[in-house]
C-alpha cells in the first residue's frame, strides 16, 4: 500500500497525520444532519416544555456547538483548525427532534467531522436530556448534506 493511496498512512502503514502546513487557507463550509427519533409522549412533552431536565433544544445547540469546536479532541487524526462559525439548529417534529449543523472556517482542512461531531452530540445531549421519559429514543440519520470548498471543490448529497 503506497503512502498516496492512504494519505493517513505512512509508507510503513503506521497512521499519522496528513501534513496540510503548505496548503493555502480557504473558506470552507459543510453541512450535517441527523435525527433523535422519539415516541409521540416524548414529542409531546418536548413540545409543551414539561421535560424534567429542562430546555432540551437550547441545551443540544450548545452541546453541539461546543462539540464541533473540540472534534480535534475526539478523532484523532483532525486537524485543530479555526472553527469560525457554527450554526446548530433543532426542531421538534412529530417524528423526534430533527438537528441540522453548519460549520464554516478560512483554514486549509475542511470541517465536514466538525459538522457530524456536531450533529452526533446534540444528538446525545437530546437522549440524554428525554431518556428519563423513555429509553427507546434513537439516533438516526447521521450524514453530511454539503461541503464547499477546499481542493474537491463543492458536493450535495443528493
Amino acid at each position: 500500500m503506497s503512502d498516496a493511496t492512504f494519505t493517513h498512512l505512512d509508507q510503513y502503514g503506521q497512521a499519522r497525520m496528513v501534513d496540510v502546513t503548505a496548503k493555502q487557507p480557504t473558506v470552507r463550509e459543510a453541512t450535517a444532519s441527523g435525527m433523535v427519533a422519539c415516541p409521540p409522549s416524548v414529542v409531546a412533552a418536548l413540545r409543551d416544555g414539561s421535560v424534567p431536565k429542562g430546555d432540551v433544544l437550547a441545551v443540544a445547540r450548545i452541546a453541539g456547538i461546543a462539540a464541533a469546536k473540540r472534534t480535534p479532541e475526539l478523532l484523532p487524526l483532525a486537524h485543530v483548525i479555526g472553527v469560525h462559525g457554527v450554526t446548530v439548529d433543532v426542531e421538534v417534529v412529530d417524528g423526534g427532534v430533527e438537528i441540522s449543523a453548519t460549520v464554516r472556517t478560512a483554514d486549509r482542512t475542511g470541517v465536514e467531522m466538525e459538522a457530524l461531531t456536531a450533529v452526533s452530540v446534540a444528538a446525545l445531549a437530546v437522549v440524554d436530556m428525554v431518556k428519563g421519559l423513555d429509553k427507546s429514543v434513537e439516533i438516526a440519520h447521521v450524514r453530511l448534506i454539503a461541503k464547499s470548498g477546499g481542493k474537491s471543490g463543492d458536493w450535495r448529497r443528493e
